[in-house]
Protein backbone atom coordinates (compact mmCIF):
# COMPACT_ATOMS: atom_id res chain seq x y z
CA UNK A 1 0.00 0.00 0.00
CA UNK A 2 1.28 3.49 -0.66
CA UNK A 3 2.42 5.61 2.12
CA UNK A 4 -0.21 8.43 3.00
CA UNK A 5 0.09 11.92 4.78
CA UNK A 6 -2.15 9.83 7.26
CA UNK A 7 0.95 7.77 7.95
CA UNK A 8 3.52 10.18 8.04
CA UNK A 9 1.22 12.88 10.54
CA UNK A 10 1.01 9.62 12.65
CA UNK A 11 4.51 8.29 12.58
CA UNK A 12 5.59 12.21 13.38
CA UNK A 13 2.76 12.35 15.85
CA UNK A 14 1.35 15.36 14.50
CA UNK A 15 -1.70 16.49 12.92
CA UNK A 16 -2.82 15.93 8.98
CA UNK A 17 -3.16 19.48 9.04
CA UNK A 18 0.65 19.96 10.02
CA UNK A 19 1.82 17.63 7.90
CA UNK A 20 0.10 19.50 5.44
CA UNK A 21 1.48 23.22 6.18
CA UNK A 22 5.17 21.94 6.50
CA UNK A 23 5.40 20.73 2.69
CA UNK A 24 3.88 23.67 1.63
CA UNK A 25 6.21 26.15 3.37
CA UNK A 26 4.01 27.24 5.86
CA UNK A 27 5.79 29.27 8.37
CA UNK A 28 3.88 28.68 11.79
CA UNK A 29 4.81 25.35 11.54
CA UNK A 30 8.07 25.48 14.03
CA UNK A 31 11.23 24.41 12.54
CA UNK A 32 11.90 21.69 14.61
CA UNK A 33 8.40 20.33 13.79
CA UNK A 34 9.28 20.34 10.46
CA UNK A 35 12.13 18.93 10.12
CA UNK A 36 11.00 16.10 12.28
CA UNK A 37 8.00 15.60 9.39
CA UNK A 38 10.45 15.52 6.55
CA UNK A 39 12.89 13.05 8.90
CA UNK A 40 9.82 10.74 8.81
CA UNK A 41 8.45 11.51 5.56
CA UNK A 42 11.74 10.29 3.76
CA UNK A 43 12.07 7.34 6.03
CA UNK A 44 8.64 6.72 4.68
CA UNK A 45 9.69 6.91 1.16
CA UNK A 46 6.51 9.31 1.01
CA UNK A 47 5.62 11.56 -1.83
CA UNK A 48 2.95 14.67 -1.36
CA UNK A 49 -0.25 14.64 -3.32
CA UNK A 50 0.27 16.91 -6.37
CA UNK A 51 -3.46 17.21 -6.14
CA UNK A 52 -3.19 17.78 -2.64
CA UNK A 53 -0.72 20.19 -2.84
CA UNK A 54 -2.50 22.61 -5.95
CA UNK A 55 -5.79 22.52 -3.01
CA UNK A 56 -3.60 23.86 -0.44
CA UNK A 57 -1.28 26.26 -1.97
CA UNK A 58 -4.60 27.34 -4.71
CA UNK A 59 -1.69 26.44 -7.36
CA UNK A 60 -2.76 24.19 -10.72
CA UNK A 61 1.03 23.92 -11.35
CA UNK A 62 -0.69 24.08 -14.94
CA UNK A 63 0.70 25.84 -17.89
CA UNK A 64 -0.59 26.39 -20.53
CA UNK A 65 1.06 25.99 -24.44
CA UNK A 66 -0.95 27.90 -26.09
CA UNK A 67 -0.66 27.90 -30.14
CA UNK A 68 -2.33 29.79 -32.55
CA UNK A 69 -3.47 27.19 -35.89
CA UNK A 70 -1.98 24.68 -33.98
CA UNK A 71 -3.58 22.05 -36.32
CA UNK A 72 -3.92 23.71 -39.50
CA UNK A 73 0.00 24.84 -40.24
CA UNK A 74 1.35 21.30 -39.88
CA UNK A 75 4.31 22.45 -42.05
CA UNK A 76 5.15 24.68 -38.81
CA UNK A 77 5.77 22.19 -36.81
CA UNK A 78 9.48 21.32 -37.85
CA UNK A 79 9.81 24.48 -36.26
CA UNK A 80 7.61 24.14 -33.35
CA UNK A 81 8.67 20.85 -32.03
CA UNK A 82 11.83 21.76 -31.00
CA UNK A 83 10.61 24.76 -28.97
CA UNK A 84 7.94 22.90 -27.29
CA UNK A 85 10.53 19.93 -26.01
CA UNK A 86 12.54 23.11 -25.03
CA UNK A 87 9.32 24.15 -22.90
CA UNK A 88 8.29 20.69 -21.48
CA UNK A 89 11.89 19.46 -20.73
CA UNK A 90 12.40 22.73 -18.61
CA UNK A 91 8.77 23.20 -16.96
CA UNK A 92 8.67 19.26 -16.43
CA UNK A 93 11.80 19.15 -14.63
CA UNK A 94 10.28 21.83 -11.98
CA UNK A 95 7.34 19.95 -11.21
CA UNK A 96 4.70 21.75 -13.58
CA UNK A 97 2.55 19.83 -16.03
CA UNK A 98 1.89 21.28 -19.82
CA UNK A 99 -1.12 21.47 -21.39
CA UNK A 100 -1.57 22.30 -25.09
CA UNK A 101 -4.32 24.18 -26.35
CA UNK A 102 -4.76 25.78 -29.83
CA UNK A 103 -6.93 28.63 -30.67
CA UNK A 104 -7.78 30.47 -33.90
CA UNK A 105 -8.61 34.16 -34.79
CA UNK A 106 -12.18 33.54 -35.01
CA UNK A 107 -12.47 31.85 -31.89
CA UNK A 108 -10.47 34.56 -29.98
CA UNK A 109 -13.38 36.82 -31.13
CA UNK A 110 -16.06 34.69 -29.19
CA UNK A 111 -14.33 33.74 -25.91
CA UNK A 112 -11.09 36.23 -24.16
CA UNK A 113 -8.42 34.97 -23.53
CA UNK A 114 -8.23 35.32 -19.65
CA UNK A 115 -11.87 33.03 -20.00
CA UNK A 116 -10.05 30.72 -22.23
CA UNK A 117 -7.07 30.62 -19.64
CA UNK A 118 -9.49 30.23 -16.45
CA UNK A 119 -11.61 27.23 -17.91
CA UNK A 120 -8.38 25.17 -17.89
CA UNK A 121 -6.88 26.47 -14.99
CA UNK A 122 -3.89 27.44 -16.34
CA UNK A 123 -1.45 29.19 -13.43
CA UNK A 124 0.49 31.05 -16.79
CA UNK A 125 0.84 30.49 -20.44
CA UNK A 126 3.63 30.43 -23.38
CA UNK A 127 1.93 31.90 -26.18
CA UNK A 128 3.33 30.82 -29.81
CA UNK A 129 2.19 31.71 -33.47
CA UNK A 130 0.03 34.08 -33.16
CA UNK A 131 -0.57 37.16 -35.68
CA UNK A 132 0.22 41.32 -34.50
CA UNK A 133 -3.64 41.51 -35.61
CA UNK A 134 -5.40 38.67 -33.28
CA UNK A 135 -7.38 39.88 -30.69
CA UNK A 136 -5.27 38.02 -27.85
CA UNK A 137 -2.50 39.87 -28.68
CA UNK A 138 -3.45 43.40 -26.77
CA UNK A 139 -5.49 40.93 -24.25
CA UNK A 140 -2.13 38.94 -23.06
CA UNK A 141 0.00 42.45 -22.75
CA UNK A 142 -3.29 43.68 -20.31
CA UNK A 143 -4.14 40.17 -18.19
CA UNK A 144 -2.84 39.74 -14.75
CA UNK A 145 -1.77 36.55 -15.86
CA UNK A 146 2.02 35.54 -16.37
CA UNK A 147 2.77 34.89 -19.98
CA UNK A 148 5.56 34.74 -22.08
CA UNK A 149 5.17 34.87 -26.05
CA UNK A 150 7.79 33.10 -28.06
CA UNK A 151 8.14 35.11 -31.49
CA UNK A 152 5.89 37.67 -30.11
CA UNK A 153 7.29 41.03 -28.76
CA UNK A 154 4.81 42.04 -25.99
CA UNK A 155 5.84 43.04 -23.05
CA UNK A 156 3.95 44.15 -19.99
CA UNK A 157 4.20 43.86 -16.27
CA UNK A 158 2.76 40.40 -16.69
CA UNK A 159 3.98 39.78 -20.02
CA UNK A 160 7.62 39.09 -21.38
CA UNK A 161 8.88 37.38 -24.44
CA UNK A 162 11.90 35.30 -25.94
CA UNK A 163 12.92 35.49 -29.74
CA UNK A 164 15.77 35.33 -32.04
CA UNK A 165 17.38 38.35 -33.07
CA UNK A 166 16.07 38.05 -36.59
CA UNK A 167 16.63 41.82 -37.49
CA UNK A 168 20.45 40.47 -37.45
CA UNK A 169 19.18 36.69 -38.59
CA UNK A 170 18.39 38.01 -41.87
CA UNK A 171 21.43 40.27 -42.51
CA UNK A 172 23.56 37.38 -41.88
CA UNK A 173 21.82 35.39 -44.84
CA UNK A 174 21.98 38.55 -46.68
CA UNK A 175 25.27 39.31 -45.99
CA UNK A 176 26.53 35.99 -47.50
CA UNK A 177 24.81 35.98 -50.53
CA UNK A 178 26.27 40.14 -51.06
CA UNK A 179 30.02 38.44 -50.06
CA UNK A 180 29.39 35.76 -53.29
CA UNK A 181 28.82 38.95 -55.57
CA UNK A 182 25.19 38.64 -55.69
CA UNK A 183 23.36 42.00 -56.46
CA UNK A 184 19.87 41.30 -57.94
CA UNK A 185 18.50 39.42 -54.44
CA UNK A 186 15.04 38.29 -54.20
CA UNK A 187 13.00 37.74 -50.99
CA UNK A 188 10.54 35.38 -50.41
CA UNK A 189 8.83 36.63 -46.66
CA UNK A 190 6.27 35.25 -44.35
CA UNK A 191 3.04 36.98 -43.76
CA UNK A 192 3.31 40.63 -43.05
CA UNK A 193 1.18 39.81 -39.91
CA UNK A 194 3.41 37.68 -38.13
CA UNK A 195 6.84 39.48 -35.89
CA UNK A 196 8.83 37.81 -37.43
CA UNK A 197 8.48 38.87 -41.02
CA UNK A 198 8.66 42.45 -39.95
CA UNK A 199 12.10 41.81 -38.67
CA UNK A 200 13.30 39.71 -41.40
CA UNK A 201 12.35 42.59 -43.87
CA UNK A 202 14.13 45.19 -41.83
CA UNK A 203 17.28 42.88 -41.65
CA UNK A 204 17.01 42.67 -45.34
CA UNK A 205 16.61 46.28 -46.46
CA UNK A 206 19.56 47.47 -43.97
CA UNK A 207 22.13 44.18 -45.22
CA UNK A 208 20.98 46.24 -49.00
CA UNK A 209 21.02 49.76 -47.55
CA UNK A 210 25.06 49.02 -46.40
CA UNK A 211 25.88 47.52 -49.52
CA UNK A 212 24.44 50.69 -51.22
CA UNK A 213 21.98 48.74 -53.35
CA UNK A 214 18.16 50.43 -53.10
CA UNK A 215 15.96 47.88 -52.38
CA UNK A 216 13.36 47.00 -55.31
CA UNK A 217 10.08 46.56 -54.72
CA UNK A 218 9.93 43.39 -57.27
CA UNK A 219 11.70 41.53 -56.33
CA UNK A 220 10.05 40.91 -52.27
CA UNK A 221 7.15 38.38 -52.73
CA UNK A 222 5.00 37.82 -49.10
CA UNK A 223 4.04 34.01 -48.38
CA UNK A 224 2.67 31.61 -45.51
CA UNK A 225 6.07 30.01 -44.66
CA UNK A 226 4.90 26.52 -46.20
CA UNK A 227 6.86 24.60 -48.74
CA UNK A 228 3.79 25.65 -51.31
CA UNK A 229 3.52 29.44 -50.13
CA UNK A 230 7.60 29.20 -51.06
CA UNK A 231 7.30 27.46 -54.66
CA UNK A 232 3.91 29.72 -55.07
CA UNK A 233 6.17 32.67 -54.41
CA UNK A 234 9.17 31.69 -56.32
CA UNK A 235 7.15 31.45 -59.48
CA UNK A 236 5.94 34.68 -59.02
CA UNK A 237 9.26 36.31 -57.95
CA UNK A 238 10.86 34.78 -60.87
CA UNK A 239 7.87 36.24 -63.26
CA UNK A 240 8.53 39.96 -62.06
CA UNK A 241 12.53 39.52 -62.15
CA UNK A 242 14.09 36.47 -64.41
CA UNK A 243 17.41 38.20 -63.93
CA UNK A 244 17.54 37.63 -60.30
CA UNK A 245 20.95 35.55 -59.14
CA UNK A 246 19.54 35.03 -55.42
CA UNK A 247 16.64 33.86 -53.29
CA UNK A 248 16.53 35.03 -49.22
CA UNK A 249 13.51 32.80 -47.84
CA UNK A 250 12.22 33.42 -44.55
CA UNK A 251 11.81 30.20 -43.81
CA UNK A 252 13.42 26.69 -44.74
CA UNK A 253 9.92 25.44 -45.89
CA UNK A 254 9.46 28.06 -48.25
CA UNK A 255 13.13 27.74 -49.47
CA UNK A 256 12.20 23.85 -50.09
CA UNK A 257 9.43 24.82 -51.82
CA UNK A 258 11.48 27.19 -53.74
CA UNK A 259 14.23 24.93 -54.74
CA UNK A 260 11.74 22.59 -55.91
CA UNK A 261 10.59 25.30 -58.95
CA UNK A 262 13.95 26.11 -59.54
CA UNK A 263 13.90 22.63 -60.09
CA UNK A 264 11.55 22.11 -62.18
CA UNK A 265 12.08 25.42 -64.38
CA UNK A 266 15.66 23.83 -64.95
CA UNK A 267 17.15 26.25 -63.09
CA UNK A 268 20.38 25.07 -61.40
CA UNK A 269 21.44 25.78 -57.58
CA UNK A 270 23.29 27.48 -56.66
CA UNK A 271 24.91 27.64 -60.48
CA UNK A 272 21.99 29.80 -62.06
CA UNK A 273 20.05 30.58 -58.42
CA UNK A 274 21.85 30.60 -55.15
CA UNK A 275 19.26 30.20 -52.10
CA UNK A 276 19.23 30.76 -48.32
CA UNK A 277 16.73 29.81 -46.12
CA UNK A 278 15.88 30.34 -41.94
CA UNK A 279 15.21 28.20 -39.66
CA UNK A 280 17.83 25.31 -39.77
CA UNK A 281 15.26 22.69 -39.82
CA UNK A 282 16.45 18.85 -40.07
CA UNK A 283 14.50 18.95 -43.38
CA UNK A 284 17.29 21.49 -44.94
CA UNK A 285 20.14 19.60 -44.19
CA UNK A 286 18.94 16.77 -46.67
CA UNK A 287 17.60 18.31 -49.25
CA UNK A 288 19.56 18.49 -52.45
CA UNK A 289 21.58 20.52 -52.30
CA UNK A 290 21.98 21.16 -48.89
CA UNK A 291 20.26 24.06 -47.79
CA UNK A 292 22.23 26.89 -46.31
CA UNK A 293 20.43 28.85 -43.47
CA UNK A 294 19.94 30.72 -40.64
CA UNK A 295 19.77 28.86 -37.45
CA UNK A 296 17.79 29.59 -34.69
CA UNK A 297 17.97 27.90 -31.19
CA UNK A 298 14.54 26.87 -31.42
CA UNK A 299 15.06 24.19 -27.93
CA UNK A 300 16.83 27.21 -26.53
CA UNK A 301 14.24 29.51 -26.85
CA UNK A 302 11.43 26.82 -25.32
CA UNK A 303 13.72 26.74 -22.24
CA UNK A 304 14.29 30.68 -21.92
CA UNK A 305 10.56 31.37 -22.12
CA UNK A 306 9.48 28.38 -19.46
CA UNK A 307 12.36 30.13 -17.02
CA UNK A 308 10.78 33.48 -17.46
CA UNK A 309 7.55 32.40 -16.53
CA UNK A 310 8.81 30.04 -13.53
CA UNK A 311 10.39 33.47 -12.44
CA UNK A 312 7.27 35.60 -12.45
CA UNK A 313 4.94 32.48 -10.74
CA UNK A 314 7.65 31.45 -8.08
CA UNK A 315 9.66 34.92 -7.56
CA UNK A 316 7.53 37.58 -8.76
CA UNK A 317 10.02 38.74 -10.60
CA UNK A 318 9.47 41.33 -13.70
CA UNK A 319 9.18 39.97 -17.55
CA UNK A 320 11.45 40.44 -19.96
CA UNK A 321 12.48 40.61 -23.59
CA UNK A 322 15.27 38.46 -24.62
CA UNK A 323 16.99 37.92 -28.18
CA UNK A 324 18.87 34.62 -28.84
CA UNK A 325 21.33 35.23 -31.00
CA UNK A 326 21.20 33.18 -34.30
CA UNK A 327 24.24 31.83 -36.64
CA UNK A 328 24.85 31.27 -40.34
CA UNK A 329 25.21 27.70 -41.73
CA UNK A 330 26.82 27.24 -44.81
CA UNK A 331 25.99 24.15 -47.03
CA UNK A 332 26.00 23.63 -50.85
CA UNK A 333 22.82 25.80 -52.29
CA UNK A 334 25.10 28.93 -51.94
Amino acid sequence: MPVTIRDVARAAGVSITTVSRAFNGYDDVGPDTRKRILKVAKELNYRPSHVARSLVLQQTQNVGLLISDFNANRGAHHFLFDVMAGVHDRLASLGYDVTLVSTTTARQRLVSYIDFCTERRLEGVIVMGMRLDDPYMQEVAEAKLPSVGIDLPILSRYCGYVMTDNVNGAKLGMQHLLSKGHRRIGFVNGHQKAAVSVDRMRGYQLALETAGIDSDPDLIVHSNFLVEGGEAATELLLSRAPDITAIFYASDLMALGGMRYLHRVGKRIPEDVAVVGYDNVDVAEWSTPALTTVSQRRFEMGVYAADMLIGMLQRDEEPGGRLLPSELVVRQST
